[in-house]
Formats: structure tokens, sequence, C-alpha cells
């Protein structure tokens, strides 16, 4: 069943996953959530994949918990909404700890937990008819596991104005506080985020792993930590070959 509501395939070294549950606007349940684990362990495992991308099947991204889960935790102890809770929170951390840069290619709503797994991309880009929010607060709910990402990718204030408000934002406002890396627009959406994500795919493996791997071990160091666990990993990237490779290319190119 997880093979049908994830679609797999690598093309040219990009992993893409898509999120295949478009008659309910892929939500979210356990399988879909035990599914993308599943194929972001594969692309983790696979040498030939250097980019991993998530995107939906059909007209939105993904448009939360689907109305059976939300039947499901309305009826569920503390134990077991902890449990389940905690699945979510393993999806993040393990996108957070991928060794590919994973990027969301949004269209259509990216809503709830559909933004949470937008935000827990390393990059997002967005069609600029794409819809972000977080509407939990309404139903009395708390976007909480979002929370821990989104305070560090936009402000404060920013960050609660999105869960405590639970409004809905267009693409130009989420690109503009920090939550959408990049805006294409629709008609040139598939042929624009081809380009960017090729583009990166073009880049050495092991600097993208090392570059990822670097930022975000930096948030739990302080300043002098973080300029030596730097310095650790600028001298490791020189000893590669890809780096010497690198190198040796650019002094040629000079020469010309």
């Amino acid at each position: 069943m997880s093979d049908d509501v994830v679609l797999y395939a690598v093309e040219d070294g990009v992993a893409k996953l898509t999120l295949n549950r478009p008659e309910k606007r892929n939500a979210l349940n356990g399988e879909l959530v035990q599914a993308v684990k599943d194929r972001l362990e594969d692309a983790a495992t696979d040498e030939h994949v250097r980019v991993v991308t998530i995107t939906g099947a059909g007209k939105d991204f993904c448009s939360g918990a689907d109305l059976a889960e939300l039947e499901r935790i309305s009826e569920m102890g503390h134990e077991e909404n902890l449990e389940d809770a905690r699945s979510l929170g393993a999806l993040f951390t393990q996108m957070r700890s991928h060794p590919r840069p994973i990027v969301a290619l949004v269209k259509g709503r990216a809503l709830a937990g559909g933004c949470g797994l937008a935000t827990a991309c390393d990059l997002v880009l967005a069609r600029d008819d794409a819809e972000f929010g977080y509407p939990e607060v309404h139903l009395g709910f708390v976007p909480a596991l979002v929370m821990t990402i989104l305070r560090r990718k936009v402000s404060e204030a920013r960050a609660f104005d999105l869960v405590a408000g639970g409004a809905t934002i267009d693409a130009a406002e989420a690109e503009r506080i920090g939550l959408v890396t990049k805006v294409f627009a629709a008609f040139t959406f598939p042929s624009d985020i081809a380009k960017y994500v090729d583009r990166l795919a073009a880049k050495p493996p092991s600097a993208l792993a090392r570059t990822k791997s670097l930022l975000y071990e930096l948030d739990g160091l302080d300043f002098e930590a973080g300029m030596e666990r730097a310095a650790q990993v600028n001298a490791e990237a020189r000893m590669t070959e890809e780096c010497r490779e690198g190198i040796r290319g650019f002094l040629e190119r000079s020469k010309d």
C-alpha cells in the first residue's frame, strides 16, 4: 500500500517523491507519513541521488491531516496521541538530518501538516498561486512540531503570527517573510523548478552534504564552538577529491 501513496523515481540524480492521494488533496495519515520515511531512506542510501524533491499529485501539495485521521486523533488517549505526534516529528528530524538537500515543489495548497512538511524541507519552490498556512488554532489544536523548524526560518514575531492567527498567505507573502525560497509563475513553473533542481544536483554531492549538515549543526553550538566545527568541516572538504578536482579546474580556466 505505501508504494501507492508515495510515488518514487530517480532521474538524473534527483529522487522524486510524489504524495499520491490527489482525491484527498494528498492529506496526511499514518500510512503516507511512513511511506515518505521509507522513500527518504531509499534516497539516503542511493549513491546516485544528489537531490530529493517532494511534491503532490493533482492540484494541491498537501492539505494536512485527512478527516479520518482527525477523527481517530479525537478518540485516542494521551499515550496514543504522543506516539502519533512523535511519528511525524521523527519524519521532520529525518528530513533535517538527511544527507541530501530536500526541495519542496509546492502548487495549490500547503496547509497544516502539509505546510509543516514543506517547511521541514531545506528549500521551498512555490508556484505563484500556491497557498500556505497553519490553521490548526481554529480547531483548538497547536501546530507544535513545525514550530521547532518555523522559528528558525522566519522571525519569532512572524512565526507567532502564522501559528496564532492561523491565516492563509499567498506565495508572494510566504517568500517575503522567508517561508518560501523562490516563487515562479504558473505557466513556467515546470521548467523553472527543473532548472533550479538540476543546477543543485550538478553541485559536488559531498560538498552539499557537508554544507547542509554544518548549517543545522550550528543551531546547538555557541559562536566559538561553531567556528571550530566550521574549521573542521572546511579542512575535511579540502581533502576530498571533489574539492581538489574543482580547484584544478578553476586554476586551469584562470590561465585561459
